[in-house]
């Protein structure tokens, strides 16, 4: 594998706010390999924009280096910034189109701006307006488009520079959860195509299982976790992973005193096993579910399960002993008071 297509060492971001410093990002080290899609997700207020903000550098690094396609970003001239930029542009919540313009001219407006001429730029927009499948609205504004649309149009303005890495800063948020899935499905369909590298900033874990292959989980400014999406869905180490990967809470907030449970994790099985009807046959042996939280990536099956297991010793070895000696499956036991 070549050098990582991102590379972000020892950055921090630090806002003054009246009389105190407010640490926005603390000490962020982040690899993104070329094809990657990434996720950086994090509830409000986590840091995420600013982190996103300052790989293609509209926030300025407190301190630590931000190197993208090989370029240390905090070491390149205004001019050559401009130039760097091109090949990492950005989409937005809330599309930020140019409502005087038309869709087409929307789309040509980074060509212009680097200077490519008027034909050309117009021939390019029109393929890119074919490509994020809205050709026909090309002489259309954006009051006219609903905002699927509208922020397709942006995909296809933040694709005219030919960028090595688009950055969607919470695209989706303000989309309804039919349009979301389909402009997920366009900028996975953009990523194979073009080979685009995308970094996906959202609070959703939704669209991170959707199509992210790696994560960052943010919290307060610092990562707390990162790797691959599967690996963290089927065991979040830290608590503020578990927060956004089961936020229904898988986690009863107490059970019967004295009793024990398990934490069963489904790591990637093809399909659930009837657990729970299986362990009743063959072992005769019934437990409680005291939640759940499944869900399926990639046709692999992720999440985890609470169990009370029976009050008698023997029965409840019983039924962990099964569950153990079944394929794709982690169980820890839940502490009594809070799981």
């Amino acid at each position: 594998m070549g050098e990582p297509i991102i590379q972000i060492r020892g950055l921090s971001k630090t806002f003054r706010q009246g009389d105190a410093d407010v640490h926005a990002l603390r000490d962020i080290r982040l690899d993104v390999e070329p094809g990657d899609i990434y996720g950086i997700i994090g509830l409000s207020g986590a840091g995420k924009s600013t982190l996103v903000r300052c790989i293609n550098l509209l926030e300025r690094p407190t301190s630590g280096t931000v190197l993208v396609d090989g370029k240390e970003m905090t070491a390149l001239s205004p001019k050559e910034l401009r130039m760097a930029r091109r090949k990492v542009t950005m989409i937005f919540q809330g599309f930020n189109l140019l409502m005087q313009r038309t869709c087409l001219k929307n789309v040509c407006f980074p060509m212009e701006a680097a200077g490519i001429p008027a034909a050309q730029a117009k021939k390019r927009g029109l393929e890119l307006m074919e490509l994020v499948g809205l050709a026909e609205k090309a002489e259309a504004y954006p009051s006219q488009l609903s905002g699927g649309q509208k922020q397709r149009v942006a995909i296809a303005r933040a694709l005219a520079t030919d960028p090595k890495v688009l950055l969607c800063d919470e695209a989706t948020s303000a989309l309804d959860p039919t349009t979301t899935v389909s402009i997920l499905n366009l900028l996975k369909d953009l990523n194979q195509q073009l080979g685009v590298t995308l970094v996906i900033i959202t609070h959703q874990m939704s669209v991170i299982e959707e199509i992210c292959n790696q994560v960052a989980i943010l919290d307060s400014g610092e990562i707390v976790e990162q790797g691959r999406v599967q690996d963290i869905f089927s065991n979040p180490q830290t608590d503020a992973a578990r927060r956004l990967v089961y936020p229904g809470g898988v986690v009863p907030a107490q059970f019967p005193a004295g009793a024990r449970a398990i934490r069963v994790a489904f790591n990637g099985g093809t399909a659930y096993q009837p657990l729970i009807a299986s362990l009743a046959i063959d072992c005769g042996v019934k437990v409680n579910i005291l939640g759940a939280d499944t869900r399926n990536i990639d046709g692999k099956a992720f999440g985890t399960m609470l169990l009370g297991l029976p009050e008698d010793p023997a029965e409840a070895a019983k039924a962990l002993n099964y569950i153990k000696s079944q394929p794709n499956i982690t169980v820890e036991e839940a502490a009594d008071s809070h799981a």
